[in-house]
């Protein structure tokens, strides 16, 4: 009888345990970001959520923050019932602060596009150098937005207001596009447009004439996926108490329980097999340390 040395048969059970599925781990997900309600597709951390958002939108210091090649936005707050993301740009000018920006941008693979009430309105831009009015006058160049002149009247009221009328700046180098045509991709460089700064909003609250109480920011939607369904292993994982995620690197989906398990069904199966697992890590040491010990009862015996 050809018998395994100690280290072999170390190896063979660190092997093993490789492929042993994994129920128990401290819980890394949770419910909320601050005061925020957190709901997939969106998570607190890495591990968290649907992956493809895991990169645009994260939780910092209790600050639940989207994050685009441009910099990185408070999140206002979610829409969950209608897939829509509201952030705010401090950078932005309002009826009540103006100030330089660098303008806003969303990544050309992002799994967002620009909610059909968003309006941008580009502040102080250069009437004689400015691509954008150089488009308005006949060179046609596909790239760059035009001005909307339905959306002039925002511009008037934005003038009134006591922050932009101090900056002394003709209405005629304030203008306003919608970016819905333009795609999910969309970058607003206004060092190339040649503009100062700009306001987000997306919603006028029934007061047009207003604009102290309009709803300064951006509004974005977003989808589940391809034919936007909401996973089925993840509504089940949500109805028992469980933080859908992922796990890394495969992707793979995976129900963080509150228990602190992480399993690939829901929380209530789940638990059954929790229970049953617990004790897993000390049985295979236990048995180990029986097998090296008899292994080796066996070896002296030979040689004497």
């Amino acid at each position: 009888m050809k018998l395994l040395n100690p280290s072999s048969i170390i190896r063979y059970f660190s092997v093993s345990l490789i492929f042993l599925p994994s129920f128990i781990s401290s819980q890394t997900c949770q419910k909320t970001c601050g005061t925020q309600p957190v709901r997939y597709p969106f998570g607190t951390g890495l591990g968290c959520g649907d992956p493809h958002f895991q990169t645009y939108v994260n939780c910092n210091n209790d600050q639940l923050t989207f994050i685009s090649k441009t910099g990185c936005y408070p999140i206002t707050s979610i829409d969950y019932d209608n897939q829509v993301l509201y952030i705010t740009d401090p950078s932005m000018s309002t009826c009540s602060c103006t100030q330089q920006s660098k303008g806003f941008s969303l990544d050309w693979n992002a799994p967002f596009s620009f909610h059909d009430d968003t309006v941008f309105a580009l502040l102080d831009c250069s009437i004689s150098s400015s691509p954008i009015y150089k488009s308005i006058n006949g060179e046609k160049n596909s790239s760059l937005p035009l001005c909307d002149y339905q959306g002039t009247s925002v511009c008037d009221h934005l003038s009134s207001c006591q922050a932009i009328s101090r900056l002394d700046i003709p209405i005629s180098t304030c203008c306003v596009y919608t970016p819905v045509d333009l795609g999910p991709a969309f970058d607003m460089n206004l060092e190339k447009l040649q503009c100062n700064s700009y306001s987000g909003l997306y919603g006028f609250l029934g007061q047009e004439n207003n604009p102290e109480n309009w709803k300064y920011g951006v509004a974005l939607k977003y989808k589940f996926n391809f034919n936007n369904k909401y996973p089925t292993d993840c509504d089940q994982c949500e109805k028992s108490s469980g933080v859908c995620g992922y796990t890394e690197p495969s992707n793979l989906f995976s129900c963080n329980c509150p228990s602190g398990f992480n399993t690939t069904i829901d929380c209530f199966e789940g638990e059954s097999w929790s229970s049953a697992f617990r004790l897993l890590p000390l049985q295979i040491i236990t048995f180990l340390a029986c097998f090296m010990i008899s292994n080796s009862f066996l070896i002296i015996g030979q040689t004497h």
